[in-house]
């Protein structure tokens, strides 16, 4: 064969070798893949766009609202007026209540808006309150607004609505690979994520606690539901709650949502996405939800000033919006959740409540715990088991490692059994119907009480930012821990104990099931591959990433 001929032969075999096809194309997914990683690295947040600054409303007072809440307020000077929303469906009612209530502002703010029929019947009325006048500011966490930018932007066409992202991808989308290879470009960034959660109306009542906008919040999901708490606040503590906001809203890293979107959208796209609202609504008049909801006086309660509140010491804890950036993020968790709470902590004469979807304390955070039980303190905390936690259990892995020094301390650990509610549809912090363990509290000597979005967990001490309410009152600590009770009685959850003296690494989970105590020497009611997976993470996963 000529030589000519040879190098034809070898270019065929070339193109139609199914190998070769391949590798070439490997050879370029990879070279893509360093392109875009070393652009990724480069890139930042689209900051040139308009952001005129706002602040939260300076008459609440001279509102409905206001008003509603003036007479119970004032019998407590100086004190702030709590009502817990204990249940999923007390919280969304109180939502809707506030957005078809308001007369002048709604500041939302959140780490997760899903696209379900709980959240869009919120945001309906929450355009209605548009519709008459009311000024909307919606903050989102730009981890959870990716790839809704077109519907969100729709939502912002309203002259009355605002919508911000925050801490923003360059990359827009869906969540895929392009914002991965941005992440891995700038993880000391990207990895910190705002994990807030406000429903604020009027500047005069707020809602503060650990429930996103989902179904899954608000006791309407199919199949899973999550067990959580928030709590209604009026009075002074609102003013701080507003502040936080305003912090987040005027910062350098709350961008409007109109910069990723390539063409300004109007009243068109505005009416499209009404109308997406109304139909989601008129499918959902007939359910037993909605029936349910009719039901509940909750809302009226609110409006008509008749709802109890519990007068309460309180301060809004927040960590400022920088502790995003590098040089903030070690020192603020310290300065602003710590060091409320460390004096409280070292003070407790009698009890220690903690609850926590993800509890991995630091050391310095064992050893206070530890040295306060061995001062005689009951310290007892809840957490979800392997087979309740919610998602790939990473964060479980953080805490299973660390599950027999906790115990050799003194302290009481339970497990959150993903039990079914009670026959009567009531709810505790720890248990719901399919259940994850949702709520983060603290209450010391069932007088010191703090309600938040924030973890017990290494990323939010050092990456999320969170918001909180520190609040003394003896009737709401003693409320709170009338439901811890109930939430590790054996029949909801497992009680974590050292199998026999000395041994410090077995363990035995501790429950009742028909009404007898059951023991289980392993991860009670978790599946082989999820304990092993379990097992992976938490001898290889670092503890800054949990």
């Amino acid at each position: 064969m000529a030589p000519s001929s040879a190098l034809r032969s070898m270019r065929q075999q070339a193109r139609t070798d199914p190998r070769r096809r391949v590798r070439r194309a490997v050879a370029a997914l990879g070279l893509a893949v360093i392109v875009t990683l070393m652009s990724a690295a480069c890139t930042t947040p689209r900051l040139d766009v308009p952001r005129p600054i706002s602040e939260a409303w300076l008459r609440p007072e001279e509102t409905a609202l206001g008003r509603s809440v003036v007479e119970q307020i004032t019998l407590h000077p100086g004190q702030s007026g709590i009502y817990p929303l204990v249940s999923g469906m007390e919280a969304f009612s109180v939502r809707a209540s506030l957005a078809e209530s308001a007369e002048r502002t709604l500041d939302l703010q959140y780490f997760i808006v899903r696209e379900d029929t709980t959240t869009q019947l919120l945001l309906y009325r929450v355009l209605r309150a548009a519709h008459r006048g009311v000024r909307v500011r919606l903050l989102i966490d730009d981890l959870d607004a990716a790839g809704k930018d077109f519907d969100l932007a729709s939502f912002a066409a309203h002259p009355n609505i605002e919508v911000r992202a925050f801490n923003p991808f360059a990359s827009r989308g869906p969540l895929g690979l392009s914002q991965l290879l941005e992440f891995l470009g700038d993880p000391a960034r990207l990895n910190r994520r705002m994990h807030n959660k406000l429903w604020i109306a009027d500047n005069a009542i707020a809602i503060v606690g650990g429930r996103n906008l989902g179904d899954e919040y608000f006791d309407a999901h199919g199949e899973v539901n999550f067990s959580d708490l928030d709590m209604l606040a009026a009075g002074p503590v609102v003013r701080d709650i507003s502040r936080s906001f305003d912090d987040y809203w005027n910062s350098e890293w709350a961008v409007p949502i109109e910069a990723f979107v390539a063409t300004p959208l109007g009243a068109e796209q505005l009416a499209a996405f009404e109308r997406v609202l109304e139909a989601r609504l008129e499918s959902f008049r007939d359910t037993d939800y909605a029936r349910i909801l009719r039901e509940t006086r909750l809302g009226l309660q609110l409006r008509s000033g008749q709802l109890p509140l519990i007068p309460a010491d309180a301060i809004a804890l927040y960590d400022p919006p920088a502790k995003i950036s590098r040089s903030d993020a070690d020192a603020a968790p310290r300065q602003i959740f710590a060091s409320r709470m460390r004096p409280i902590v070292d003070a407790v004469q009698r009890e220690v409540i903690l609850i926590s979807p993800y509890f991995i304390p630091s050391d310095e955070g064992i050893a206070v715990l530890g040295a306060v039980a061995r001062r005689g303190v009951r310290v007892r905390v809840l957490t979800n088991s392997l087979a309740s936690t919610d998602y790939v259990p990473l964060a479980y892995a953080g805490y299973a490692r660390l599950r027999a020094r906790l115990l050799a301390t003194g302290l009481e650990l339970y497990e959150m059994r993903p039990e079914p509610r009670d026959a009567g549809g009531s709810r505790r912090p720890g248990a719901s119907s399919g259940a994850y363990l949702h709520t983060k509290a603290i209450v010391v000597d069932r007088r010191h009480v703090v309600i938040g979005s924030m973890n017990l967990d290494p990323r939010s001490r050092l990456h999320n930012t969170e918001v909180a309410v520190l609040l003394e009152s003896t009737e709401l600590g003693a409320r709170l821990g009338t439901l811890f009770e109930e939430a590790v009685r054996p029949a909801h959850a497992f009680r974590v104990e050292r199998a026999g003296r000395g041994q410090e690494t077995e363990l035995v989970w501790v429950t009742e099931e028909a009404g007898k105590e059951v023991r289980y020497d392993r991860e009670p009611l978790a599946g082989f591959w999820r304990r092993l997976l379990a097992k992976l993470l938490g001898a290889f996963a670092p503890e800054d990433l949990l």
